[in-house]
């Protein structure tokens, strides 16, 4: 296999912008993971004019893709989970090319997980979870039952992923294995959601009340990276809040994160007079608790 792709690489690896080529060669029991191809190649650069390129092959009756990524769109995938499968191609890999341990030293992080690269993860997955949550629950009470639990499915989900970020690892392998062996008690709640007799009003029922004891036992875990940003100013407008670099990967999930923060004094608003009688703008700051 790598014989036959070697042409297709040889060229662009000789380039100074390439960092890295990766063969990541289809599985009997997992083809999913190259998207049904035989093989898949990776090509890491410096810098691209588009984020990602996509190329695809035919030989022998067998079909190949190459996917070319800037280092910068790689970063952005492995921060926000957004693409799961990059990790698996990490993970299993080869490398045909790797300039001055570039792949060496990314394989070596993945394995290690940063405690700061954990910290913003476990972020980013706990609002994710309060979105999920909270509109979950909104559509419960109004007996929207179908809607809300899929809402709750996949705030299971974001809290298993929590789960495994917590305890040292990369979310996006084997969720629902990893889980079993980490935590019981949420791969349980998954399995009664989905198996259970019991009417679906009851399980979601159930299932709000064993999330909330969860989602409230992590709140400091899973807020300690926005709170540790806002302990920088004495107080905050949400523009300003959004503006900042590092609270960007929240994106749309920041808004509904802040205010049960603030629900669960985590957060405090600060009143500030406008010119309008008896309007004022609001702002943020770390609760009195926390600091």
């Amino acid at each position: 296999m790598e014989d036959i792709l070697r042409p297709i690489y040889q060229e662009r690896a000789s380039q100074l912008n390439t960092l890295g080529v990766l063969l990541i060669e289809k599985k009997q029991k997992s083809y999913y993971t190259t998207d049904s191809f035989d093989a898949v190649l990776l090509l890491i650069v410096k810098e691209a004019d588009q984020p990602l390129f996509i190329k695809h092959y035919a030989y022998n009756d067998k079909k190949a893709a190459m996917h070319i990524v800037s280092e910068a769109q790689l970063n952005e995938w492995l921060m926000l989970g957004s693409n799961r499968k990059i990790f698996e191609w990490l993970n299993d890999s080869k490398v045909l090319f790797d300039r001055n341990e570039y792949v060496s030293r990314l394989k070596t992080e993945l394995r290690e997980f940063p405690f700061y690269g954990r910290k913003l993860k476990m972020g980013i997955e706990f609002a994710k979870l309060i979105r999920r949550y909270v509109d979950g629950r909104a559509l419960f009470e109004n007996r929207q039952y179908l809607d809300a639990y899929n809402h709750v499915v996949h705030s299971l989900h974001h809290l298993a992923r929590l789960s495994v970020i917590e305890n040292g690892f990369h979310s996006e392998l084997t969720v629902w294995q990893q889980v079993k062996q980490i935590e019981p008690e949420i791969f349980k709640l998954y399995e009664e959601l989905v198996n259970s007799e019991e009417s679906l009003e009851k399980r979601l029922e159930l299932l709000f009340l064993a999330s909330e004891f969860l989602i409230h036992s992590r709140t400091h875990m899973g807020a300690a990276h926005l709170l540790e940003i806002l302990e920088g100013r004495e107080y905050w407008s949400f523009d300003q809040m959004m503006s900042e670099a590092e609270v960007l990967p929240y994106s749309v999930d920041l808004e509904v994160l802040v205010e049960f923060l603030v629900e669960k004094h985590f957060i405090e608003v600060v009143n500030v007079e406008t010119k309008g009688q008896g309007i004022y703008h609001r702002y943020y700051c770390v609760g009195e608790k926390l600091l």
